[in-house]
């Protein structure tokens, strides 16, 4: 069963960084937060977008992959009319869609440093 736990969560976090990719979000940073105590989902997905609607962008085509690949929509989406910080929550995975300023701002890479960290080029 764990397994097939590990195998849904890595099958979603990559459908998302496929979704971020065909977009062409930048500095996107995978980071595993299952070893880390009171963390409320497994994965945090990050990525960097150039403008407001490449941010809007970015988080709809990470629902549409997700949505049309796996049948998942998110439980939760703020910020997308703003497109400064997008959330789109999963349950197991959290992506967070930034501009340069507000991902450098809320640095949530530092707050929560001791996860697992992956670069994705």
């Amino acid at each position: 069963m764990a397994r097939k736990v590990r195998t849904e969560l890595e099958t979603l976090t990559n459908k998302i960084i496929e979704g971020l990719l065909e977009k062409k979000g930048t500095e996107i940073t995978v980071m595993d937060l299952r070893k880390i105590p009171g963390s409320l989902t497994d994965n945090f997905v990050i990525c960097t977008a150039t403008s407001d609607r490449h941010a809007q962008a970015l988080a709809d085509s990470v629902e549409e992959m997700v949505r049309k690949d796996l049948k998942e929509k998110p439980m939760n989406i703020e910020g997308h009319a703003r497109g400064e910080w997008i959330l789109l929550d999963y349950f197991n995975v959290v992506v967070h869609i930034f501009l340069r300023t507000k991902r450098e701002f809320f640095n949530i890479e530092e707050l929560w440093g001791d996860a697992e960290f992956k670069e994705i080029n």
